[in-house]
């Protein structure tokens, strides 16, 4: 190798200088012949070559083989100048100067260290001479160190290669191209690769093209059911494919796809199914199962059934590409109970199919229909039926069933709707109406009738409509918008147009008449079912008194006819040229109550009267209740109210003082064998001096109400006191005196008005007026 670069750098160097004899015979700047050497160099041409001036530098260009060992320094050329200066020296300046490249003073060129192509290829200088002054001579000149390349790198594969064919692909077919890269110079052989698939793999279906690395197919039976994948092994070699150059590998994994090649065949030849008589419509009875060597997405089979039996069956592919067998009309298992047909298969493939003498096309399927107990069948899937309104009608229709079965077992009917209108009986199935029927309220009623299976309980439902033909029973109801009369209004002046409105459903025909003979008004029918109202005499004034009514009668002209009756109220109105109104007199107010007002008030009656009744009863019972009282002859359940002033034999008679006296003496009723006597608790008052009265007991009332105040608190067994007055009974100290004229005098009072004067300025003349001379008594009670 070393001697082969040898060899073809001497053959560029000779080139070259053979270049420079050339350009020197011709006039241009050279070398000089008895120095020139094959290392020397010059100052590179920075002029166009059409001017003809003497160079100062003989170049040459200067080449360095990469990764030659350097020890210390190599000399690779040779710096010359035409001009000699004693004492002169060279200087070199650019890329790797006085580093990777050194120069001497004799001119010669070295290189200090091993170089590397990849990383840098060329090296660009620049070489001057000067004087010993350090001054330039002359101009500086350029010159190139090339790098040589050697052989030092081996191909590489970048990245990992698959490849993937259809089977039966032709001869020559394109897989997958491969690529290796070399670091090298690619001008050289060094970086020129061939390729080839090696023994380490497999090469009995595929080939590589040595320069370009496509692999191709070199057979045309590829078969993935026979071999679904393939591993080649690529070499990469420089040099040309030169025993002496680098080599790399690479494994290459060539997947072989599939194709419709093979048909779908039947695992039997033979199906044999059973499928009770009640199977749902649509759904799968069975499944024919298929094989096939080929992979799901190229099993594409298509079935078909011969003979009749296909409007009643059906095979569709699932998602495994088998077939389902699926019912497209219901079985009757008293009709027919068995079917057997042929079911076949095909399918499109790559001709000749691997299996064509081996595949099963076609199947035999017997179908056995199983005896089930199903419900009644009805003879339609919806009754309708129509009923005339307002009327009761014994038999509308019948609902029938049947029992499939060969049993014939009896059916019994019900209407599933309870407030059904319509009856229906249970053994016949006739249908009849349960109460008249409206149209107007409700036009068509709609329920289900189910019919059920005895003993078994078997039931199947079915819609019913009534549809209610309508009759000729409500009146016609008329419309009067906007009827007023003008105060100029004339004779045979129209005021209004009548229209009527009717519930029936009926085609009618309105007519239009008064109901009252004595009118200022006629009627004239249009005959489209309006009538225009027509002034007889005018003209009318707003100071009439009167109000304009008119009786109208509307026909309907149905069978049979309707016809009511209804007043119009007219209205006076004063009119522009238009009959366009401009004030209209009120109607008078017709003064009523109605009947919700009224209903209102009767029961604010009642109530009233309900409340009266039960407060008379009230104070009724409390004064039984109280002569109760008076006739248990106990004084100390007896508590009244005494308010009066005098009465003399009165008070004795209706009240006993005398009992309440006493109880001052002996204390029975004013005192309790556990409790104390208690003060008086009356004011002290003044009394004249000249009267003298008994000494009273004092505080004997209030002892007493206390005492009984406290029985009737804590004594359950006694008579509740609703209310407690005090008993205020004129005694012998009673404050109030006689009030007899005899005993009055117009110079004394048994009372002491002295105390008035404790009541304020205002009390004070009274005081004096009524007050008394002499000591005052003071008595307490």
């Amino acid at each position: 190798m070393m001697a082969w670069l040898q060899l073809w750098t001497t053959g560029l160097m000779a080139t070259m200088a053979l270049t420079v004899i050339t350009a020197q015979d011709s006039g241009l700047p050279g070398v000089e012949r008895e120095n020139l050497g094959p290392a020397d160099i010059v100052k590179k041409e920075s002029h166009p070559v059409l001017f003809r001036q003497k160079r100062d530098w003989i170049w040459n260009s200067l080449y360095v083989e990469e990764e030659k060992p350097v020890v210390t320094r190599t000399k690779i050329g040779r710096l010359k100048s035409d001009k000699s200066v004693p004492g002169g020296r060279f200087k070199i300046d650019g890329e790797g100067a006085n580093g990777i490249f050194t120069v001497d003073n004799n001119g010669d060129l070295f290189v200090t260290t091993s170089l590397d192509r990849e990383k840098k290829n060329a090296y660009h200088l620049t070489a001057m001479m000067l004087d010993a002054y350090g001054n330039p001579i002359e101009k500086p000149g350029e010159f190139v160190v090339q790098v040589t390349d050697i052989n030092d790198n081996t191909p590489v594969f970048p990245q990992s290669y698959n490849g993937t064919i259809e089977e039966r692909s032709r001869i020559g077919e394109n897989v997958v191209k491969v690529t290796a890269t070399d670091a090298d110079d690619p001008t050289t052989a060094n970086a020129e690769l061939r390729y080839s698939l090696t023994k380490e793999g497999d090469i009995s279906a595929f080939e590589i093209d040595s320069i370009t690395g496509m692999i191709s197919c070199k057979i045309n039976t590829l078969d993935r059911e026979t071999r679904e994948e393939y591993v080649v092994v690529v070499k990469a070699q420089d040099m040309r494919g030169l025993a002496s150059g680098s080599t790399a590998t690479t494994s290459v994994t060539i997947k072989i796809t599939d194709i419709n090649d093979n048909i779908a065949s039947f695992t039997r030849t033979k199906y044999d199914l059973n499928v009770p008589e009640n199977h749902k419509v649509d759904e799968t009875i069975g499944m024919l199962e298929l094989v096939d060597k080929d992979e799901i997405q190229n099993k594409q089979p298509i079935f078909t059934i011969h003979n009749l039996n296909s409007n009643i069956f059906n095979i569709e592919p699932n998602h495994n590409k088998d077939g389902n067998l699926v019912l497209k009309e219901a079985l009757d298992f008293e009709k027919t109970n068995s079917y057997s047909f042929t079911v076949r298969m095909k399918e499109n493939v790559r001709t000749p199919a691997d299996n064509t003498n081996t595949a099963v096309t076609s199947a035999q399927v017997n179908i056995n229909v199983l005896d089930v107990d199903e419900p009644p069948i009805f003879s339609e899937d919806m009754y309708n039926f129509n009923v005339k309104e307002e009327m009761h009608v014994n038999n509308i229709g019948f609902i029938k069933a049947r029992d499939p079965d060969r049993a014939n077992k009896t059916i019994q009917f019900s209407i599933m709707q309870p407030d059904c209108p319509i009856g229906i009986n249970r053994l016949t199935g006739q249908l009849y109406t349960l109460r008249n029927l409206d149209r107007e309220d409700k036009p068509t009623h709609m329920f289900q009738v189910k019919a059920q299976e005895e003993p078994s309980g078997l039931d199947s439902v079915v819609k019913v409509n009534i549809n209610v033909q309508d009759v000729n029973d409500n009146e016609p109801e008329l419309r009067a918008d906007d009827i007023y009369i003008c105060e100029n209004d004339e004779s045979n002046t129209i005021i209004g147009t009548l229209t009527a409105t009717d519930k029936d459903d009926q085609p009618v025909a309105f007519t239009f008449s008064l109901a009252s003979e004595n009118s200022n008004f006629s009627i004239r029918n249009y005959g489209n079912g309006t009538a225009a109202l027509i002034v007889k005499q005018g003209p009318f004034s707003l100071d009439d008194p009167n109000n304009y009514k008119v009786d109208i009668r509307v026909s309907d002209g149905g069978h049979p006819s309707k016809s009511s009756v209804s007043t119009v109220s007219i209205l006076i109105c004063r009119c522009d040229p238009n009959r366009n109104h401009t004030y209209c007199k009120p109607e008078a107010r017709r003064m009523g109550v109605s009947v919700h007002a009224l209903t209102a008030i009767l029961l604010c009656i009642l109530t009233i009267l309900v409340i009266v009744i039960l407060f008379v009863l009230r104070k009724r019972y409390q004064k039984d209740s109280l002569a109760n009282m008076k006739n248990s002859g106990e004084i100390h359940e007896q508590l009244v109210t005494y308010d009066e002033e005098g009465g003399g034999e009165m008070d004795t008679n209706g009240y006993d003082v005398s009992i309440l006296t006493s109880a001052c003496h002996d204390g029975s009723l004013l005192r309790h064998q556990d409790h104390r006597p208690h003060p008086s608790l009356y004011a002290m008052v003044q009394k004249p001096p000249h009267h003298t009265q008994p000494t009273a007991c004092k505080g004997d009332m209030a002892a007493m109400i206390e005492v009984k105040k406290d029985e009737a608190d804590h004594d359950r067994d006694g008579f509740p006191y609703d209310t407690l007055h005090i008993y205020g009974y004129e005694g012998p100290e009673s404050l109030a005196g006689s009030l007899s004229s005899l005993g009055s005098s117009s110079t004394g009072s048994n009372l002491d008005y002295d105390f008035l004067n404790d009541w304020g300025p205002r009390f004070r003349t009274l005081a004096e007026l009524y007050g008394v001379d002499g000591p005052d008594y003071y008595h307490q009670y």
